[in-house]
């Protein structure tokens, strides 16, 4: 018997020895996401603006520069608009405006400010017919285009109406500018209705342009070159 184990022994090492040899395993390492191109994040309104197009981006980086810190002054439209969004955003949203129209009134009026040479005037530059029609007085003792509640309301009655004309929230903004009319007309004469294709003014042509600007800054204040002050912080967190 000793014989028979020790003559079968050295035969079950090698079966053991077959059994436990490891295969090796090749492991694939996940691919990198590629890096989401600055035109793909950028939107109006949860629209997109076109993807590939040369011209677009060159007009958006110019605007970017345009808004950065070093050429505007951030802290002030910082304030204004921890001043001013607490009372615009829950109108905006009543009347079922997207929220991205906050922005408006600073480029509007924080930038600016004052009656423009045409006579409008306010937070959302109402020229003193159409702050009227939609419910503000003006007059010589009144002019609630500077009251911020009341022109954010009859704003967005304005925005609402330009929407069931146009359907289209970039080119709401667009005829905001430069008026319903005039923007019928050249849809009709362009044939157009893509914002970023049509030919338009120069101010209503880089209107959009502003907005998204304006609301870059405002989002992503740190990528522009901007530090909020101390005071302003202790605002925020109020």
């Amino acid at each position: 018997m000793a014989k028979v184990f020790a003559y079968h022994l050295p035969q079950a090492e090698k079966v053991l020895v077959r059994q436990e040899k490891i295969v090796p395993v090749t492991i694939t390492p996940p691919k990198e996401k590629e890096p989401v191109s600055l035109m793909a994040q950028l939107t109006f309104a949860d629209e997109t603006l076109p993807q590939d197009d040369r011209r677009v981006e060159k007009k958006m980086k110019k605007s970017l520069r345009n808004f950065s810190y070093a050429k505007q002054q951030t802290n002030r439209l910082h304030r204004k608009a921890a001043e001013w969004f607490p009372v615009i955003e829950p109108i905006l949203k009543q009347y079922g405006i997207p929220e991205d129209f906050k922005y408006m009134p600073l480029v509007e009026s924080g930038v600016r400010g004052g009656v423009s040479p045409k006579g409008a005037a306010g937070y959302w530059q109402f020229m003193p017919g159409t702050a009227r029609s939609y419910g503000l007085k003006v007059n010589a003792k009144v002019d609630e285009r500077n009251n911020l509640r009341k022109s954010t309301i009859a704003a967005s009655k304005y925005i609402k109406e330009l929407y069931s004309i146009f359907g289209n929230w970039t080119l709401v903004a667009a005829a905001y500018n430069v008026g319903d009319n005039h923007m019928r007309k050249q849809i009709r004469k362009q044939k157009e209705d893509d914002y970023f294709k049509m030919k338009l003014n120069r101010e209503t042509a880089g209107y959009v342009y502003k907005l998204i600007s304006m609301k870059q800054i405002m989002e992503n204040p740190g990528r522009y070159g901007y530090t909020a002050p101390r005071e302003l912080i202790a605002m925020n967190a109020e």
